[in-house]
């Protein structure tokens, strides 16, 4: 996720912070310091840092649920609105699905359930209503975790139980009609949810309505991809005609063959023809900005992307592009040892633009009356 840096690495999963995370920190320190003093304000500051602990620890349930079932997750980004856990696929099965979705709250449950036993433990002190009291921390904990186990239960995306209810929905109809009807209705309640926050003057309600909605319509989008590339392979969709540089290149090199074509990305071979990374032109453009022409390639070369073979499923293949930060994937042969073309989201759209126009043909040809070509 751009903007965002990376903190600590566990269990290969890297945790990444966003800088308008800080904003909200930033926000209730710089109050309770005006109005409280010091001591509130690091009060405060405290309470937003274990808070976010506990949202970290909810995404981890969903990435432990999720190696379970081979799929890793290579970064956890904590935003001001929460963390978001990138899969590098979608679970193939509605019940995986639903696990992995579930295990995030059920890590609020047990959060919550040890802080009751702390409150009982030591009562008293907790238990007084004034945020600058630092003995109150594990009392707010304990209503935050309570609200995050309601609120991420909501059926509506990106909530863990928009993924619920889509898994379930999933187990008796096809995905992407399942993704549809489950979407629909977290839009639904996200339009009621905002409009109820612009009546009754809640910014932050007609925020997190605003970003349901988007995040719905985001979900709904890459699920029409998925079903328009079911059955396809990547050697249905991948550029064929393609340059390659050679990494003892220079960047005038890069410059030329950026120039005389229209590809944008260029894969960098080492002297054996083996694949040492790609080149992106946007990092091509700084390297001439900093470096001047005469610069060699591979000294602005970052590691090598992931690559696919041609056999791979375009379905597949599409959802490690779309977790990549690389935006060209390198296809090989069966042997895994020859390049023979390049996938990039461009070409994997014109091929979903092709496949959606040819079904639509098949479904007018149909309802005419007219026979289908199958």
């Amino acid at each position: 996720m751009k903007w965002s840096f990376r903190i600590c690495e566990i269990r290969g999963t890297q945790v990444r912070v966003h800088l308008t995370f800080f904003i909200l920190p930033a926000l209730i320190g710089f109050g309770l310091l005006t109005s409280e003093g010091p001591l509130a304000a690091l009060t405060g500051v405290a309470f937003i840092l274990a808070l976010f602990t506990c949202v970290v620890l909810h995404e981890f349930g969903h990435a432990t649920a999720a190696k379970y079932y081979g799929i890793r997750t290579p970064d956890i980004t904590l935003l001001p609105i929460g963390g978001v856990a990138r899969l590098e696929r979608i679970p193939r099965k509605p019940f995986q699905e639903l696990v992995i979705a579930i295990s995030g709250p059920l890590v609020n449950v047990f959060i919550a359930a040890m802080l009751i036993l702390i409150l009982r433990q030591f009562p008293g002190s907790l238990w007084i209503d004034d945020i600058g009291n630092p003995g109150l921390i594990p009392m707010n904990l304990l209503k935050i975790n309570l609200m995050l186990i309601v609120f991420n239960l909501v059926p509506a995306f990106p909530m863990d139980g928009g993924r619920m209810l889509r898994a379930i929905l999933a187990m008796f109809m096809d995905y992407d009609r399942a993704t549809q009807t489950a979407v629909s209705l977290g839009q639904m309640l996200a339009i009621i949810g905002g409009l109820f926050g612009l009546l009754n003057a809640h910014l932050f309600l007609v925020i997190i309505a605003i970003f349901i909605f988007m995040a719905g319509g985001q979900e709904a989008a890459f699920s029409r991809i998925r079903e328009a590339t079911k059955g396809l392979s990547v050697s249905d969709a991948m550029i064929t005609k393609f340059r390659t540089l050679p990494a003892h290149a220079s960047l005038n090199d890069a410059v030329d063959a950026l120039i005389a074509g229209s590809q944008h990305d260029f894969p960098i071979l080492d002297e054996t023809g083996k694949v040492e990374g790609v080149l992106l032109r946007k990092d091509l453009i700084a390297a001439l900005a900093e470096h001047g022409r005469t610069h060699p390639i591979r000294d602005i070369v970052k590691e090598k992307p992931p690559s696919v073979s041609l056999d791979y499923s375009l379905e597949a293949a599409f959802e490690i592009l779309s977790a990549s930060p690389c935006p060209t994937l390198p296809v090989m042969d069966s042997s895994g040892e020859n390049l023979v073309g390049i996938l990039t989201a461009e070409n994997v759209g014109e091929m979903i633009m092709v496949q959606s126009a040819l079904s639509s043909r098949k479904k007018t040809k149909g309802k005419s009356g007219e026979p289908t070509v199958a």
